[in-house]
């Protein structure tokens, strides 16, 4: 398979998915799929991240309905954290973008962490640059959870929304500056809850003492479709920023792809059974077991 057909000639999403499978799989020819994908066009990644709960899927469905509008065609990948006990992950994400699955316009996937810590698959990086190559005007992921490990997505999104909610209140205390360095912008969504108002106050104050560059604060109440057309219109911005962390970005990256081959040959399931092994062995240390695998 040499590159990805640009969804502008065609229609055919199963082209896409059977692309995306071969390379989330690592299935014979994804190297070779990945080296000839060519970027046409200008396609924005945006990422989209949050505690579980704070409306993110409700909100990126109302981000599509008005891109929608606009003519634009929209790419989705949804990641849901993979338990660390079954390897098991619900992929809920598809049941509140149902309405969406049938238009030709959207193109929506859902894809597990599989045991990354910050809220993306090593896999994901890849499956980005799939869909920025097969003709989408926008690709959107939307990622669980809030906190340090959570600014890998500053390696793979050119705009990084964080959603927020009122119910945070005083945890909002507690958030790294890690967080607060990666938003473009933040979100208060259920902004018709109580303590909103303050919420917001208190976010804008603690963000002017972490960083120069003050993100905006955007309310909304996605449930309702308030307040989403400002996050559009923010999104949709031509100049929005420069790109300064380009190197940043692109070194995030290659330090992904390349901690991904490295860590090729490793089997997490298999690594349990080892560990499970050396624990009944008795003696075990962490470190000396941990050379038997460098």
């Amino acid at each position: 398979m040499n590159g990805i057909p640009d969804t502008n000639q065609s229609d055919d999403f199963r082209v896409i998915a059977r692309a995306l499978t071969i390379v989330e799989n690592d299935l014979n020819g994804s190297t070779t799929l990945l080296k000839s994908l060519k970027f046409d066009k200008s396609c924005p990644v945006i990422g989209i991240t949050g505690p579980p709960g704070a409306g993110k899927s409700t909100l990126v469905n109302g981000i599509i309905d008005i891109l929608l509008r606009g003519k634009k065609k929209v790419a989705v990948l949804a990641i849901d954290p993979t338990s660390p006990f079954n390897f098991g992950s619900l992929l809920g994400d598809r049941i509140r973008m149902a309405s969406h699955f049938n238009h030709p316009d959207v193109f929506i996937r859902s894809l597990a962490t599989r045991g990354s810590l910050g809220g993306l698959s090593a896999k994901t990086i890849e499956m980005a640059d799939v869909l920025k190559a097969a003709g989408f005007d926008y690709v959107l992921i939307e990622t669980v959870g809030v906190g340090q490990s959570e600014v890998e997505i500053t390696g793979l999104a050119d705009i990084t929304l964080v959603v927020l909610v009122p119910e945070a209140g005083d945890e909002i205390q507690h958030i790294k500056s890690g967080l607060m360095e990666i938003a473009d912008a933040f979100i208060i969504n259920k902004a018709d809850r109580e303590g909103a108002d303050v919420f917001a106050n208190n976010l804008k104050k603690i963000i002017g003492h972490s960083i120069e560059e003050q993100p905006p604060i955007f309310k909304t109440t996605a449930s309702q479709n308030q307040g989403i057309d400002n996050i559009t219109a923010f999104i949709q911005q031509s100049n929005l920023k420069q790109n300064k962390r380009r190197k940043l970005l692109l070194t995030e990256k290659v330090y992904k792809l390349i901690q991904q081959k490295m860590m090729a040959g490793i089997d997490k399931k298999k690594l349990q059974l080892d560990i499970t092994e050396a624990l009944e062995a008795g003696n075990f240390n962490l470190y000396s077991f941990v050379d038997t695998y460098v």
